[in-house]
């Protein structure tokens, strides 16, 4: 009886509810809601009166801010997201994944240092088992985007250390190489082969990716520049972790780089490598995507891709 009563439920269901509902529990929005849906804003208007009387519920509350979602509202914000990705995969059955034929292409956003540090093995492991699969490097410009569960709707990876807004329900994450600070230093600089604390609060700085004021807490040398009892004098901001070396030689300016990216200037005569005093975090780079990619067999493939990659790239180091 129940199980009839289950069916009859689902006869009666209008998915298109569900998609609505959906994006009203992440806009709390109609206008915003109906534009992401593609309908107009009474439409969806209608379907949220709809909804309420469904669920006897108002779902979204008017305060003086804006809307916000009711208790119940909260509730099916954290069911909903599981249920929509249920249903599209039910509709929508996608041929087995076969590397060796796909053309399907894999979005990328990571600053450029992950690029220096394990870009290469990626590619050319890709290239190997996936020679017809496509890639798109986004490469961050000043900061990562305010909303990274919206993103991570978009892209399918994200590369960057862990930070507060990483934690957020939906996101999940792998950590994919470890790496640790050091100091780059012209050659002919009169320091000696070991700096303190106290040479970093002498000298002019060059800092990649280095706003115009305070430097972010977020920021994975924020821990370093937090233990100098002085705030170093940045000399040159530059949007750029491998263009850093640049302004560094020939000059007597210091930069606090990631070890790997440093090595790739180890060769050049002008520039020395140093350890960095102070002993910073380690630098956690960990590959980051949306749970609605859990189980995508695609997906699955290309994180484990993304692993192997930073395993070889761990054994050259």
């Amino acid at each position: 009886m129940g199980h009839r009563r289950g069916a009859t439920a689902l006869a009666n269901l209008d998915l298109n509810l569900l998609v609505i509902l959906r994006e009203l529990l992440r806009e709390k929005n109609v206008t915003r809601a109906a534009r992401r849906v593609g309908v107009t804003q009474p439409t969806a208007s209608a379907a949220l009166a709809r909804l309420r009387r469904h669920f006897g519920d108002d779902l979204l509350a008017r305060t003086r801010g804006g809307f916000v979602l009711t208790p119940l509202g909260v509730q099916l914000a954290a069911q909903i997201e599981p249920v929509c990705v249920g249903v599209e995969r039910l509709f929508l059955v996608d041929p087995p994944f076969r590397p060796g034929e796909s053309e399907r292409e894999f979005t990328v956003l990571t600053p450029d240092y992950v690029l220096a540090a394990f870009g290469e093995q990626l590619s050319r492991a890709m290239h190997e088992v996936a020679p017809h699969a496509r890639l798109h490097v986004k490469v961050v410009k000043e900061r990562l985007p305010a909303d990274l569960l919206e993103t991570l709707r978009v892209l399918d990876t994200i590369i960057s250390v862990p930070t507060a807004a990483f934690r957020a329900t939906g996101i999940r994450g792998q950590e994919l190489f470890r790496d640790r600070w050091v100091c780059v230093v012209a050659a002919d600089n009169p320091v000696g082969d070991r700096l303190d604390a106290a040479d970093l609060e002498r000298l002019p700085w060059v800092v990649p990716h280095h706003p115009d004021g305070e430097y972010p807490a977020s920021s994975p040398l924020a821990p370093l520049f937090a233990r100098l009892s002085t705030r170093p004098h940045v000399a040159v901001r530059v949007d750029s972790y491998q263009a850093t070396p640049y302004f560094v030689a020939g000059t007597d300016r210091v930069a606090v780089m990631q070890r790997r990216l440093a090595l790739r200037f180890a060769d050049r005569p002008d520039l020395r490598i140093l350890e960095c005093p102070g002993d910073p975090p380690p630098i956690v780079e960990t590959l980051w995507w949306h749970a609605k990619n859990d189980d995508d067999e695609a997906h699955r493939w290309f994180r484990a891709l993304a692993a192997r990659a930073a395993r070889a790239e761990d054994a050259g180091v």
